[in-house]
């Protein structure tokens, strides 16, 4: 199978955690047939630099005709002074919305073998870590209005029906394909928009009678998150308390430079990107983690390219990775092999088994 893929390496550590990827990429192509072409594109401060915007159109369009994109990270203090129109991150939701991916799936899971790194007592670690937060990505108040006036700021927060509806078909889908338990989180005590989204929400579930729907305050759900995590199997929310509660989620699990994440809309065709940030601190010192990036491309594999096998045999790389006790700095403990950006990278691709 042949398979495009727009390559975004990005800023700070971003060129050599997707340096990593596609090593384990070009792994998989080579013990499963498939020929994976790469086509790289500049966004965020890079693009800046080179162009003098963070995603100029005819980057984007490169990201629109792929079969999908594999991003690192962008942004970094180099670029702070930069007029807020232009800043690397608007780079970002140009492209989410260029493409069309409103859908942020963000799983929470710990490996058990970085069960002592999670910041959680043991007893709630032992119950389990295993959901997914599904965001909607290009809607609320990132997208709405922004302006400010006579010392007043406003920040416009709006949602429609149809746009809540889609978000939260993929919300009831991805529970129908796990444990079946959908949380919709929310303010409905305080805010229009969340009162619209438990409507819909609550419409939707007719339609999905073997989906178990509850209903959660975003206050309560960041709580509970800490204090039970084990209860939660999909939670579905919007913008920006998606945004937050995922970070959240992540840290919980040990480390953040373990977490990856899809985004995808209507089509196949996906964004798939780590969580973390950029980390200029550290770039370019063989210091940062790729493991976020390498599942974000297992993701890939699995939910544009229906390449399923393939996608079990990078987790299965990973297992063995930790299993045979690599660690890279960030989730680093006594006893266990410390092992660079690089290294890491090699020893997953080598872990990759038909």
């Amino acid at each position: 199978m042949i398979k495009n893929i727009a390559v975004i390496r990005g800023d700070g550590i971003g060129p050599e955690i997707v340096e990593q990827a596609l090593r384990v990429l070009d792994r998989v192509a080579e013990l499963y047939g498939h020929t994976f072409n790469y086509t790289d594109v500049d966004m965020g401060g890079c693009a800046i630099d080179k162009h003098g915007d963070p995603l100029p159109p005819s980057e984007l369009q490169k990201c629109v005709e792929s079969d999908s994109v594999l991003l690192g990270a962008v942004g970094g203090n180099k670029w702070n002074d930069v007029p807020a129109t232009m800043r690397p991150e608007k780079g970002l939701l140009r492209l989410r919305a260029g493409m069309g991916v409103y859908s942020n799936n963000r799983p929470a899971k710990i490996w058990p073998q970085l069960a002592d790194a999670s910041p959680l007592k043991g007893e709630i670690v032992e119950r389990g870590i295993d959901f997914i937060i599904v965001r909607e990505l290009i809607g609320g108040i990132y997208f709405g209005e922004h302006k400010t006036e006579n010392g007043v700021a406003t920040d416009v927060l709006r949602y429609s029906e149809a746009e809540i509806e889609r978000i939260g078909r993929i919300g009831f889908e991805t529970a129908q394909k796990r444990s079946r338990r959908l949380c919709s989180v929310e303010k409905s005590n305080v805010l229009d928009s969340s009162r619209l989204w438990k409507k819909v929400m609550h419409r939707l579930a007719e339609e999905y009678p073997d989906v178990e729907l509850s209903d959660m305050l975003v206050d309560n759900c960041a709580m509970q998150i800490v204090k039970d995590p084990s209860q939660f199997d999909v939670i579905v929310t919007e913008n920006m308390f998606g945004d937050i509660l995922s970070d959240e989620a992540s840290m919980i699990t040990g480390s953040i430079g373990m977490i990856p994440s899809s985004s995808l809309g209507a089509t196949t065709c996906g964004l798939y990107e780590p969580i973390h940030g950029s980390a200029p601190d550290i770039a370019g010192q063989d210091k940062a983690n790729p493991v976020g990036t390498i599942l974000s491309a297992a993701m890939m594999l699995r939910f544009s390219f229906d390449m399923k096998d393939e996608a079990d045999a990078i987790e299965r790389a990973v297992s063995d990775y930790l299993d045979a006790g690599y660690r890279t700095a960030d989730i680093m403990s006594e006893g266990k092999t410390l092992v660079g950006c690089t290294e890491c990278g090699r020893i997953i691709a080598e872990n990759i088994k038909v």
